[in-house]
């Protein structure tokens, strides 16, 4: 390798698998300086968003498995630290990071494909002040501050009040708090809409994972369902900001009819709109130009077939390499391959998971979750403490003989 020039090894180690290049680390001080650098990370993984490689799909069932995009065939157990079995949920993944679940109390994010993990600091879920209630349902969301190179975490807390003859009944109470990487620490949000009070519907939020935001836009985004007691016969997209760290009003496409179900998901970075209409057939729609009404494109539309009964439930995963094809999920349990030309559908089999699952699709990268000026700040710092502490035992020894010669 002495022989080639930087540029060329460079260019070929664009090309290569993450695990590849974690291997490759080993090789030699040049190939572990070219692949470290943060420049070459982040090329490296423009490429594979760009080039459609590198991906694989989390399966979330009992347990966590990941499945390579280009096979599709043999779901395997995905191994992280603190594994404690069943339980564990993926609810989101951004650059290659995911953002597990353990408990609520317990949160971490890692990368798969470098194995570095890191647990979040506990961050208590505290009720409103002077109010008798208990925490209910929590929603999360992952994603990237783009504009300050920041990886956050989102978290709503809904709160029930105790008192069963309150009468607001369906209004409740949220926290929000955002984890910053960063500066590893939790920061309240105390701005909140008020129609954040009627976001949570049991039912819906419940099935399917539904209380996972979607990233897109640089926004994570929900689904606040209808609430026909209160005369909002349609569902509404919330959006968080991750830069400016507030709620903003999301335009949603307009569908023919009225009377379906909304949910979201993101496709190639792009906001999706997914109608259920009756679990007949579902429209989705693209918004090709994130916050822009007009840019709202229907791609595509399924029915109901004789292989399934009903659609209760739809969710693009991911455009073919060609772009010719779209991976769907559905109703939990398969994937569909879905050909944009013909209309034709097409089922996949992957081995080795369970029946019933979720679906979270994320690329192979070599982004770090340590910030690696800070790592080795702190061991410099360690490091010259520990000299000190050296010195201290050795001045305290050669002091203490001092005295017994005397």
């Amino acid at each position: 390798m002495s022989k080639l020039p930087m540029d060329v090894i460079t260019d070929v180690c664009y090309r290569l698998p993450v695990k590849t290049l974690v291997r490759f680390k080993s090789l030699s001080k040049p190939c572990c300086s070219i692949i470290d650098d943060p420049e070459f990370i982040r090329a490296h993984l423009n490429r594979s968003n760009r080039t459609r490689s590198n991906l694989n799909i989390i399966l979330r069932g009992l347990h966590l498995y990941s499945v390579e995009f280009d096979a599709l065939d043999t779901a395997i157990p995905l191994e992280y630290p603190l594994s404690n079995g069943a339980g564990t949920e993926a609810f989101g993944s951004c650059n290659g990071l995911l953002a597990l679940r353990m408990t609520e109390k317990s949160l971490a994010l890692y990368n798969p494909s470098t194995r570095e993990f890191r647990r979040l600091p506990v961050s208590q879920i505290d009720p409103p002040p002077g109010e008798s209630c208990k925490s209910g349902y929590v929603f999360y969301g992952f994603g990237q501050d783009v504009k300050t190179d920041d990886y956050k975490v989102v978290r709503m807390a809904q709160f029930n009040k105790d008192d069963e003859e309150d009468d607001e009944g369906y209004f409740f109470d949220y926290e929000v708090k955002v984890y910053s990487l960063k500066n590893d620490s939790w920061r309240k949000i105390t701005e909140l809409p008020h129609y954040l009070r009627f976001m949570f519907q049991f039912f819906y939020h419940l099935l399917h994972r539904r209380g996972y935001g979607v990233l897109a836009g640089g926004v994570l985004h929900w689904v606040m369902p209808p609430r026909i007691e209160l005369g909002m016969r349609t569902s509404r997209i919330v959006g968080f900001d991750l830069t400016t760290e507030k709620f903003v009003k999301v335009p949603q496409p307009e569908c023919a009819d009225r009377n379906y179900l909304l949910d979201v998901a993101a496709l190639d970075g792009c906001l999706c709109a997914v109608c259920n209409y009756n679990q007949e057939f579902v429209d989705v729609w693209v918004m090709k130009e994130y916050g822009m009404k007009e840019s709202w494109t229907r791609l595509l539309s399924v029915q109901k077939t004789r292989a399934i009964n009903a659609l209760t439930f739809l969710r693009p995963l991911a455009y073919s390499k060609y772009r010719d094809k779209v991976l769907l999920e559905i109703n939990n349990q398969k994937f569909i391959w879905y050909d944009l030309q013909s209309k034709k559908m097409r089922s996949v089999k992957i081995g080795g998971s369970s029946t019933s699952f979720g679906a979270e699709v994320y690329v192979g990268s070599l982004v770090p979750i340590e910030d690696r000026k800070r790592v080795e700040n702190q061991k410099q710092n360690e490091r010259e403490e520990q000299k000190k502490r050296n010195r201290k035992k050795r001045d305290d020894f050669l002091s203490q003989g001092f005295k017994l010669v005397l």
